[in-house]
Formats: structure tokens, sequence, C-alpha cells
């Protein structure tokens, strides 16, 4: 299984960590000479975030490096590509959120509060789990945020809190595309609302402590985010149409292909959350993703299936099945799809990875990682 049309892993990495740089070099910028930490940090959105620290780091004077800390509970251990970021400038700590922060971390200037379970099949099975990373794990950074600016005002930089686009729930018609301003059509008692509802109570937090305590944390709220770093185990769809490409077999739809969605590659959406983070306006939410094309199931399916062909000869079909948990399509919204005017207009964020060449990429990482710890 080889081809001529795959990209060098390596080539395919620094092209994607010197793009997300330059489409957010200012807020690089921002935090070069700042301490960051960066909870949940070993999973999806923290490996180009970790990667692309290391690489400015790289380039930078030693004034100019983000010193990272990423604060995972190392559930399933150190990932090797983590262990080799390990360094003078970004240091890794054991630490599960929803306890108390120890005071031999040191002092952060910015924030990135990632520690979520985000996969449907993971979360519906660690509900619990979900909602005290969620409320509690975001409740110890928002207080150690507010302790440092009661110490010294202005000292705390700035904080980022991923929510989800999934707060949403399943919107109306007319309510699609979806602004900021909608409040949502979402279950409360549902196999997804340990995800959903915490995420929600997330941003009241977030909220209450801009307005009562002068954090200055921002919200983002990510659009179906795809790329390297996200594990084909993950559960979620186009990893699972990579694993059955990968391994040659027919790609299964669990759903009847009519759900629609929008798809925004890691580097776009990472420039977003940065700008959120050293940009945002303190407790205001922005959608970070990209509004076209929306595309369904069966069509995402379907580019999946090209694209595998070109990349190493993949002549699979396309095919249905129901799934086999009887929860997996309760509550899943019919389409998502974002108004990013906000982010565009307030902090200058503009997607620019269009879905072909953003799945060919995806693809192209997979199958060199197919074997590998992040598979």
């Amino acid at each position: 299984m080889t081809s001529t049309n795959l990209i060098p892993l390596e080539e395919l990495i620094t092209s994607d960590l010197e793009d997300l740089i330059r489409k957010a070099r200012p807020q690089f910028e921002e935090l070069a000479g700042k301490r960051l930490w960066l909870t949940g940090g070993a999973g999806f959105l923290g490996y180009y975030l970790v990667l692309s620290i290391a690489h400015w780091n790289k380039a930078a004077s030693p004034q100019k490096r983000i010193r990272l800390t990423v604060l995972d509970n190392y559930i399933r251990g150190v990932p090797t590509w983590l262990e080799s970021m390990k360094g003078a400038e970004i240091s890794l700590v054991k630490h599960d959120v929803t306890h108390p922060i120890p005071a031999s971390i040191g002092e952060a200037d910015y924030i990135i509060h990632a520690a979520s379970i985000a996969s449907p099949m993971y979360y519906r099975k660690f509900p619990l789990e979900t909602i005290d990373a969620n409320v509690n794990g975001l409740r110890y950074m928002l207080d150690y945020a507010a302790g440092r600016n009661r110490k010294a005002a202005g000292s705390f930089k700035g904080m980022l809190f991923f929510s989800t686009s999934e707060i949403y729930g399943d919107p109306s018609a007319d309510a699609i595309p979806t602004p900021e301003t909608y409040r949502g059509l979402v279950s409360c008692t549902g196999p997804r609302a340990c995800y959903d509802e915490s995420k929600r109570l997330g941003e009241t937090l977030c909220v209450i402590y801009a307005q009562t305590r002068d954090v200055p944390v921002s919200i983002a709220r990510p659009f179906n985010n795809y790329g390297p770093g996200l594990k084909i185990t993950d559960g979620r769809v186009l990893p699972d149409f990579a694993r059955d490409a990968l391994a040659g077999r027919d790609i299964v739809m669990l759903s009847d292909g009519s759900p629609t969605r929008t798809f925004c590659y890691i580097t776009d959406a990472l420039s977003g959350y940065l700008r959120v983070l050293v940009n945002g306006r303190r407790g205001e939410p922005y959608n970070i993703g990209i509004e076209t094309p929306e595309i369904s199931m069966r069509e995402l399916a379907e580019r999946v299936q090209k694209v595998a062909g070109e990349l190493w000869g993949y002549q699979g079909r396309v095919i249905h099945q129901p799934s086999k948990e009887q929860a997996y399509l309760t509550d899943n919204p019919n389409r998502r799809c974002p108004i990013i005017e906000k982010a565009r207009q307030e902090i200058g964020y503009a997607p620019e990875v269009d879905a072909e060449a953003g799945i060919r990429r995806m693809l192209n990482w997979y199958y060199f990682n197919r074997e590998g710890e992040l598979a």
C-alpha cells in the first residue's frame, strides 16, 4: 500500500506548523516570553499546539521563547511525540485538573483549558468524569486566575475555555447557520447531556468570573475540528471513515448519511483559538469553525473514498449499517454550521483550508501513523 501521491510525514507536519504560525503570528508574538499552561495537552488539540510552540521556540531568541507547561493526567501514558517535546521551555506535569493545582507547578500568564472528553463514544462511557473536567477542573483554573489578579492587578493575562458547538444542541432550521446569540435546543437528560450541559455551565462560570472577579477569560466554540493528532480510534466520524479506508474495507456510515456538518482543519482552528485567547473580549464566546461547505455524512464518506483512492489506491465502497449502540444517534444534531462573523470582525479570524485539501492532509497523516501510538 504505497503511492507517490503521499507527502512525507515530516514535510507535511512542518508545512502545517509554519502555516499555523503564519496565521497567528501576532498571537505567538504576544505569548513570546510568557508562561502558558495547557490542560489536556496530550489530546488532539494539544498535538499541533505543542508542536507549533516547539517549532516557534527553535527559531526564537531565549527571551522570545514560550514557556509551556502541559498539564494532563496522562491516563494512557505520556505519548512519545509529547515526551520528545520536553525540554527547557516545555515541561510536562502529571496532574488531574479535577484536583487542586499544586503550588510546585509555578505561575502562569496564560491558560488554555482544553482538558475534556470530547468524543461521544467516550463521554457517554465516562459521564461524571466529563462533567468534572468541564466544571470542577475549569473552576480551579478560574480561581487560580482570580487569585493572581487579586495579588497584582493585571498580572494574569488571559485564559481560554474550550467550549463546544454542541451547546447549541439540535438547532431549529431558522438558526442555521448558527450565531453566538442562539441559546440552543439542548436535552438536559439525554446521553449527550453530560458533555453539552457541562460545557454550557462552564461558559456560565467563565462569564461570572469575568464579571465579578475581573478574570480575562474568553470562550471558543469549536465546530467539528479535524486533522493530524486526532486518534484514529477516537470514535468520531472522520477517524472512523479513515480507519475503514486504511484497512481496505468498505467505509461504514452509522447514520443514513443525511446529517450535515462543516469541517474545520486543525491549523485554521488553532489560529482561531489563539486569537480568542489573546484578543477575545472577556466573558465572550466565539464560534471557531468554517462556514462552507456544509456537507452530508454520505458526501464526507465519498470524499474520503475518493482521496484514499488517489493516495494509496483504495477501492472500497461506502455502505450503511445501523450502530450497535442504541443511543448512538439520540440527540444527534441534523445540521451543524457556524456563523463566524463575530470572530472575523473582532479578532481577525479567517479560515483558509478547504475540505478537499484538509481531508487529503489528514488521510496522508493517518497513512504514516496507522500502526503507531497516534493510531
